[in-house]
């Protein structure tokens, strides 16, 4: 007879657990709206990829060439691959307590290791990371507007 009675119970309690009914209200400022309509509106009318725009894509892969925990050093390190390097994008990150510079958005792991592969003389502490990457620009020029 307690089994039952236990049964009943636990089987009213399953019951009054989704039985939860509710609304949520959005409350927002119309002006996201007309900001969201406009951004459409623009990139449907332009119908191209704007220049010097980072449009993150899918995941790809980096190479880290250099950490350390002064911010002046690696400001240094940045502008010396800068200087070799001028259209390899270059990413600082900071996790406490180090800075990392991490450079390329490459697709392939194996794009990143041949840019590895040429920096190793220069930079000694090489490491591939996948994450996040910008993707490449495209080049939108015609052989006639050349």
């Amino acid at each position: 007879m307690k089994t039952i009675y236990v049964l009943i119970f636990s089987l009213l309690l399953f019951k009054a657990s989704f039985a939860q009914k509710g609304e949520v209200t959005v409350i927002k400022d119309p002006l996201i709206d007309s900001l969201i309509a406009k951004r459409i509106e623009v990139y449907k009318s332009s119908g191209e990829v704007k220049p010097n725009k980072a449009i993150v894509s899918s995941y790809g892969y980096r190479v880290q060439i250099f950490y350390g925990s002064d911010r002046r050093e690696v400001f240094n390190e940045q502008a010396r691959f800068k200087n070799s390097y001028p259209k390899v994008n270059t990413y600082i990150v900071y996790k406490e307590p180090n800075y990392y510079i991490r450079v390329g958005d490459f697709r392939t792991r194996l794009e990143a290791q041949r840019l590895m592969n040429e920096l190793r003389p220069n930079f000694p502490t090489l490491f591939i990371f996948r994450e996040k990457i910008n993707a490449p620009n495209l080049d939108t020029t015609t052989d006639d507007q050349r």
